[in-house]
């Protein structure tokens, strides 16, 4: 059995469903010690996180041998409400421009100035 990731402290934009679900739309025939590794978790809670989405429908798998291949269903709406109308397709489109902006040009991204907000003026910082 594979040693336990470090941990992680503090919050982060996207949760350890989407970042699984990420990993199998990116390979959907690799293993779970796998995906594992690539989203820093422990196998036991991958496959928790796999059962999970299958259980919403976001998810089926086939057996092949002692292996599993996933099918993603990409029309599945999202589930919070600020989301309405959104699908999975959606959510993985985004992440996938972003692998592909990240693998054309690493570190090399700064963000712009906000130039649409006017100065808070009189308010304490």
């Amino acid at each position: 059995m594979g040693a336990v990731p470090e941990p992680h402290a503090g919050w982060t934009f996207l949760t350890n469903h989407a970042r699984v679900l990420a990993a199998i739309a990116d390979d959907p025939s690799t293993r779970i010690r796998d995906i594992a590794a690539h989203c820093r978790l422990t196998e036991r809670a991958v496959q928790r996180i796999i059962v999970d989405l299958e259980e919403a429908g976001y998810l089926s798998h086939t057996r092949q041998g002692r292996s599993n291949t996933y099918r993603i269903e990409p029309g599945a709406p999202l589930r919070h409400p600020a989301e309405a109308g959104l699908s999975v397709a959606t959510l993985l489109a985004v992440l996938a421009r972003h692998d592909e902006q990240r693998d054309q040009q690493p570190h090399s991204w700064h963000p712009a100035p906000c130039r649409d907000r006017e100065p808070q003026s009189g308010r304490p910082r």
